[in-house]
């Protein structure tokens, strides 16, 4: 497991949840003249989108998340998004942040298998981050922070060997195994099976510094060329013409990682069987744990306590569901094996306490933003954040 791993997990994640909401908010906003007060607008969108990238960039917040750790367990990293998304003025009912989740996790978890290299999500991480500029260029501060966390992605990883990017590679496909969730965009464009595994092609540019395959060169005891073969191969392969940039700005060249739903698409998640199975298996071999106790205190001090800020006088904030009625919402929330629930939290409490307590107390000042007077209806009525999510 590489220790390294984190900061690329948190913020690939990240941005692919950036993605989804940003879409969402511009196709449901209304001109600010025309909207009634349980409409979103353009300025809502924009002060969504601000308040939940200030939060995920806080200086010193990056400062702990950048330091050698482990990675936090799936449940555990899934409640930090929560509370991020909560940050805003936007509100979402369990079922939909648990369908907003399985999103993000599917498309980067399809981003690192495509990978040509090992080193490439470096790549897919910068185009996450250009993109997460242009959502604030409008606001130099916040800007800043993303800046600042350019220079210490550059600062930590440029360095690394190709050798530590195939652990954090091997790192990240460990955290993302037993993850099959179905992708309607996925399935359309037949790039994922009926039960949630993915297709990986056999064709397209081969990694930045090797060769098309089809040639295998034979040398002799001193080093020299003596003979070649050719041999045919089932893909159709191509070599890139350049290296993408890691520098600050640049063309990055690989196109993962950057947003699939500027163009508006139908995207639903569905357990596939397999998923269920594990669900249940799961369930049936729950066995006491003894630190659950200690676990869920520090997940308590993690993230400030589990429990949102209720805003003042009785508002609700601005609601945004994930799926196309409130029924779907409720029946998925009924339905949804308890397990993938997140209910239940479990992170090794024991390792490297100083440091963990420091990263608890960051996220404690995490505040859930109450929404301005006379919002508390707005967004009630709101279509699926993605048309059929």
């Amino acid at each position: 497991m590489s220790t390294r791993t984190l900061p690329l997990l948190f913020l690939n994640l990240g941005g692919e949840m950036l993605y989804i909401l940003d879409q969402r908010l511009r196709a449901q906003s209304i001109p600010g003249e025309k909207a009634r007060k349980d409409e979103w607008t353009d300025v809502d969108r924009k002060r969504v989108m601000n308040d939940i990238i200030s939060a995920m960039f806080k200086k010193n917040f990056m400062e702990e998340l950048f330091k050698p750790q482990d990675l936090y367990s799936k449940k555990a990293l899934r409640t930090v998004y929560d509370r991020l998304a909560h940050t805003s003025i936007m509100r979402l009912n369990q079922a939909s942040m648990d369908k907003l989740y399985d999103l993000m996790t599917m498309a980067f978890k399809y981003q690192v298998l495509l990978c040509p290299r090992p080193r490439d999500i470096l790549l897919v991480t910068f185009n996450h981050l250009d993109a997460i500029k242009d959502f604030i260029s409008d606001s130099p501060g916040i800007l800043n922070q993303v800046d600042e966390t350019f220079r210490q992605l550059i600062e930590t990883y440029n360095c690394l060997s190709d050798g530590e990017f195939q652990l954090i590679r091997q790192t990240l496909l460990i955290f993302f195994q037993d993850m099959h969730i179905r992708v309607s965009i996925f399935l359309k464009d037949k790039v994922q099976n009926s039960n949630g595994r993915f297709v990986l092609p056999i064709s397209g540019p081969v990694p930045w510094g090797t060769e098309v395959p089809g040639l295998i060169r034979i040398f002799n005891h001193k080093g020299v060329e003596v003979r070649r073969a050719e041999f045919t191969t089932a893909g159709n392969y191509i070599t890139p013409q350049r290296e993408g940039s890691f520098e600050l700005y640049g063309d990055r060249v690989l196109k993962l990682g950057t947003n699939m739903y500027s163009v508006t698409r139908p995207v639903e998640t569905h357990m596939s069987g397999s998923s269920k199975n594990l669900a249940s298996q799961a369930k049936e071999n729950i066995v006491p744990n003894p630190l659950a106790k200690e676990e869920l205190n520090f997940l308590a001090r993690l993230l400030g306590g589990l429990d949102t800020q209720k805003p003042a006088g009785g508002e609700t904030g601005f609601r945004l569901n994930l799926f196309t009625t409130d029924e779907e919402e409720e029946h998925a929330a009924q339905t949804r094996p308890e397990e993938l629930s997140y209910k239940v939290i479990n992170i090794e409490a024991t390792q490297e306490p100083g440091r963990r307590a420091e990263l608890s107390r960051i996220l404690g000042e995490l505040e859930v933003a109450e929404p301005r007077p006379g919002s508390a209806e707005k967004g009630e009525d709101l279509l699926a954040l993605m048309d059929g999510l």
